[in-house]
């Protein structure tokens, strides 16, 4: 009984080590977000991913797949963050005339006032937690003006509480500067087609198990 009571200790204490260092939200549990939050990990990455079509060759999750391991890499860069669960559903076509990414089965869109509805709560329940800095960004472009709007409606109503939210437009406009750039310095056609050479490399990269 002791060896066995010994046994579970140590694998309790490993089991919340590993939860500890996650910088995934959804890893943890409420009072190691709350411890982590009072040992200065006091700020927060909401990222927006999409459920679309991405031709016969990719899956459909593409942007969730690439937004979680971008938004945690981040959070490990910085130090000071944490990573909300990411929201799933993104604009990509109008519902009733199936325009756009709607056209194909699998996908899902949000009309523009359900998206920025959804980030404005996810980002309200970042504040009421307890982070003081938080930072919107999406990996599909339909959405970016509403994130946009979110942060700064939010940050002139947050900012005499000392809380601050951020659009990091960056993260979608300048890596399709960048990828242009390089796929035209290798001689490759640098058109931003939707789940072209960008989009295809990102998720390979990903994708350790079939290399």
């Amino acid at each position: 009984m002791k060896l066995g009571a010994t046994l579970f200790a140590l694998l309790t204490g490993a089991a919340a080590l590993g939860a500890q260092q996650s910088v995934y939200i959804e890893d943890l549990t409420w009072p190691e977000v709350q411890r982590a939050i009072a040992a200065g990990k006091t700020s927060a990455i909401i990222y927006t991913g999409s459920t679309e079509q991405n031709g016969p060759h990719m899956a459909i999750g593409k942007h969730n797949f690439i937004a979680r391991w971008v938004a945690g890499s981040i959070a490990i860069k910085l130090g000071d963050a944490l990573v909300y669960p990411v929201l799933p559903f993104a604009i990509t076509g109008d519902l009733s005339k199936k325009t756009g990414h709607m056209r194909f089965p699998g996908s899902v869109s949000f009309d523009p006032e359900t998206f920025q509805r959804a980030v404005h709560d996810i980002a309200v329940s970042a504040a009421d937690a307890g982070f003081k800095r938080i930072f919107l960004m999406g990996d599909h472009g339909g959405g970016q003006a509403e994130l946009a709007t979110v942060a700064t409606e939010l940050d002139a109503q947050w900012k005499p509480r000392g809380v601050r939210v951020f659009f990091v437009s960056d993260l979608y406009a300048k890596e399709k500067q960048q990828a242009k750039a390089y796929l035209t310095s290798h001689g490759f056609p640098a058109n931003d087609v939707h789940a072209g050479l960008d989009d295809t490399s990102e998720l390979m990269a990903l994708d350790g198990q079939h290399r």
